[in-house]
């Protein structure tokens, strides 16, 4: 969607057009969990960060929730610098596979704690943490606190030593320093950071740049070299709400990581780099019967995400929401100067729907709704699925990463790349905690 949306926009031509990833294209990851044919982000993370199968939920532990040695670990252990860089909550499934272990992923809270913990030499596991997640980080204390217990993790992490940030002018400064900053913890957001449609950039970085400040002070840190895994987390997330416009905005602001990642990696040629996703959401297709037919220009009129449109919605007072969303959703947010009663009752409809979760899934996939159907894009669900993801390489030995794979086995060929090995790690953690005691368990995963 993403690539003929830029062909569309982009070049008001149908001459073919390629993104950075079509150049890096090698082969296909298959993303089973031990437990379903359709993975959660926990295991599949998992599986990329122990090399192993586990089951959804888990977050780098086995099948008997014991805990696994990571490549992050590992690498760290071995003298590599190590760096998490995410739009996520930094304690969400993904990056915490790389660095914490807990039985289960809502566990955030012990997460965080695992995230500032110190490997057997007493070193800092992961040098560089940038995202979103602050909450996660303060005692319950605090009007800003999403924890369930007064355990102060930001301040246990400058205790020990960790630089912290939350500011965009702080982030802008690392780039003016020549002194190592390293470790540190930059965190940008309350929750998960803004989709990029949404993303203010006088307080927030963008993944891009992110990821390029990442790699300057990661390169400058250590002589062994470093690991870094990023993170383009609300990619899914806008598949998840079946929101196109959003959907697409982020896959090209990933684009544009990737391009500051290949040019590093062209700079420096002893560097691999390697792109895959833990899994596919939403089901995406271009074209709705009975028309061969899309239309990326209706994306191109949408200013705000349906996340965003939703929680504003919600703010508004009842009697006021239909003339709202008249005169001011459709035709600010969406680009929408002329909508349907049908298209008015169905955001009414679902603002009407009772309790928060639901009423906040039912409007944002009506508001997607809207757009993907006026562009012709479907859905074949809000959730995940079990097809298979694209694999990329560029850099040092990327012949080796090819072909169709479990991914799982890519995990392992990374950690072959680095030469390094989690069964020490594994060892020294047999004693980690790996329970919280007081979380809240969501069955379902809205964003996962």
């Amino acid at each position: 969607m993403a690539r003929s949306f830029m062909q569309d926009i982009g070049t008001e031509s149908h001459e073919p057009w390629s993104s950075i990833l079509d150049s890096m294209l090698t082969g296909s990851v298959r993303t089973q969990s031990s437990n379903s044919l359709v993975t959660d982000s926990a295991a599949g993370a998992t599986a990329f960060a122990c090399g192993l199968k586990t089951h959804n939920g888990a977050i780098a532990v086995d099948t008997n929730g014991t805990p696994c040695g990571t490549i992050l670990e590992a690498a760290k252990n071995a003298g590599y610098a190590t760096g998490l860089v995410t739009t996520s909550r930094i304690t969400h499934a993904t990056p915490a596979s790389f660095a914490a272990h807990v039985v289960d992923r809502d566990m955030e809270d012990l997460i965080a704690m695992h995230m500032i913990s110190k490997n057997a030499t007493k070193h800092t596991k992961v040098d560089l943490m940038f995202g979103g997640g602050m909450c996660r980080f303060l005692p319950q204390s605090n009007d800003n606190s999403c924890r369930n217990d007064d355990v102060d993790v930001w301040q246990a992490a400058k205790d020990s030593g960790v630089a912290t940030l939350t500011r965009r002018s702080e982030f802008d400064l690392l780039s003016q320093t020549n002194q190592s900053m390293l470790p540190l913890i930059g965190l940008f957001a309350h929750s998960h950071m803004a989709y990029t449609i949404d993303r203010d950039s006088t307080s927030q970085p963008s993944l891009s740049e992110m990821t390029q400040t990442a790699l300057n002070l990661l390169d400058d840190t250590s002589d062994k070299g470093f690991f870094l895994m990023v993170e383009g987390a609300r990619i899914d997330m806008a598949g998840h709400d079946n929101d196109p416009a959003a959907h697409v905005h982020d896959i090209i602001e990933y684009w544009r990581t990737v391009q500051k990642v290949h040019q590093f990696v062209h700079s420096n040629p002893d560097t691999l780099v390697v792109s895959t996703s833990d899994h596919e959401t939403g089901g995406l297709a271009l074209g709705i019967d009975p028309e061969y037919t899309w239309h990326p220009r209706v994306l191109n009129q949408v200013t705000k995400s349906a996340e965003q449109v939703c929680s504003y919605l919600f703010r508004t007072q009842k009697q006021d929401v239909t003339e709202v969303i008249e005169d001011h959703v459709f035709p600010k947010y969406l680009g929408i100067d002329n909508h349907t009663q049908a298209e008015l009752d169905v955001v009414v409809d679902a603002l009407q729907v009772k309790g928060g979760d639901g009423r906040h899934k039912a409007c944002k996939h009506a508001i997607g709704g809207i757009v993907s159907k006026r562009a012709r894009v479907g859905w074949s669900t809000g959730g995940h699925t079990g097809a298979d993801v694209g694999l990329y390489a560029y850099g040092n030995q990327m012949h080796k990463i090819k072909g169709n794979m479990e991914n799982s086995h890519l995990g392992t060929l990374l950690m072959q790349y680095l030469d390094v090995s989690p069964s020490q790690v594994t060892k020294a953690l047999a004693n980690t905690a790996t329970r919280q005691l007081a979380f809240f368990h969501s069955p379902h995963h809205d964003h996962d």
